[in-house]
């Protein structure tokens, strides 16, 4: 089970929020980076990552038969996440941070709805456990990792019973360097030459047409039903049940808010508080009619965090 705080005070001290909502149904938070990273940062985020990952961690290496004591035969270098490629290490570290940045800003995220985030989603990654199969018997055998198919990131809102009233589901996206053609493909698919004109358009396949299209209950959330009764079926009894019944059709639904986190290095023409989507208005893209939150971390020399941070996890020092 995920059960770590995030730390508020590294954060405040880290990154410096600007947030907005519009209309009641658009939220904007920019987070840009106004102190530099160092091993402090980097020691108050560890129980954070370590805590989001366990659950994978402890599943991976069960089904692999790698074991997780310290006197253990397996070489340090087959463990997850520690060992995944650096691709699919910063795909990880988006993830974590839409969690983070959910638990940690929720006064500034629209509605104010208490989210809270019991247990990640990173054990319903296949081509994980193929790669690390495959590398408890061949170290050597490296290669990049599909990407998890599905929800990246799920949350959920509690009543007074323990039931779920609302979800907050969404995409979590880290690029290198956030330029405008960069974002643009993200929220519009990559671009593909049209048969017609001959010129470079964005094939609309990015994240607004995913989210536009995704169920009133996400995936996600029937995957996080199924963690919660395997991990802790009594302390989230309500929990499950209140679920399961969304799912059948034979009790409240809860509601949605849809969430983006874009996470990367500022483009080196960025003039500081300048976002990547707009803040003033609910992008025009996005068709699905429920409430949004998008969420911008722009952050300097972001790669050299996750390398260091992702070296970290579960280590000696």
């Amino acid at each position: 089970m995920h059960d770590c705080p995030p730390p508020k005070q590294a954060l405040e001290a880290w990154l410096k929020a600007y947030g907005t909502v519009r209309g009641g149904n658009y939220g904007h938070l920019l987070l840009e980076q106004q102190q530099e990273i160092d091993d402090e940062l980097i020691t108050a985020l560890r129980p954070y990552f370590e805590s989001a990952h366990l659950d994978a961690r402890e599943y991976f290496h069960r089904k692999i038969g790698i074991s997780l004591h310290p006197d253990g035969a397996a070489a340090p270098v087959i463990a997850y996440p520690n060992c995944l490629p650096s691709k699919a290490l910063r795909g990880l570290f988006g993830e974590v941070m839409a969690g983070l940045v959910t638990e940690a800003y929720q006064e500034d995220f629209v509605g104010q709805h208490a989210w809270r985030v019991p247990i990640f989603l990173f054990r319903e990654h296949d081509d994980v456990e193929k790669y690390l199969w495959a590398l408890r018997f061949d170290p050597e055998r490296v290669r990049e990792i599909y990407g998890r198919h599905g929800t990246d990131f799920v949350g959920i809102a509690l009543n007074g019973g323990g039931e779920v009233i609302r979800v907050i589901a969404g995409e979590a996206k880290w690029r290198k360097t956030l330029t405008e053609s960069a974002v643009a493909a993200l929220l519009h698919g990559k671009k593909v030459r049209n048969p017609d004109t001959n010129e470079l358009e964005h094939n609309g396949k990015g994240i607004w047409f995913e989210m536009n299209r995704d169920t009133a209950i996400p995936h996600g959330l029937r995957q996080l039903q199924f963690l919660l009764e395997q991990r802790d079926r009594e302390g989230h009894a309500a929990t499950i049940v209140s679920i399961d019944r969304a799912v059948m059709q034979l009790g409240p639904q809860p509601e949605r808010t849809d969430l983006v986190v874009i996470c990367g290095n500022g483009a080196a023409k960025r003039e500081a508080s300048e976002t990547v989507v707009g803040w003033e208005e609910r992008p025009a893209d996005y068709k699905a009619g429920r409430d949004l939150q998008v969420v911008e971390v722009i952050l300097e020399d972001g790669d050299s965090l996750i390398d260091d941070l992702y070296a970290l996890l579960w280590s000696e020092g």
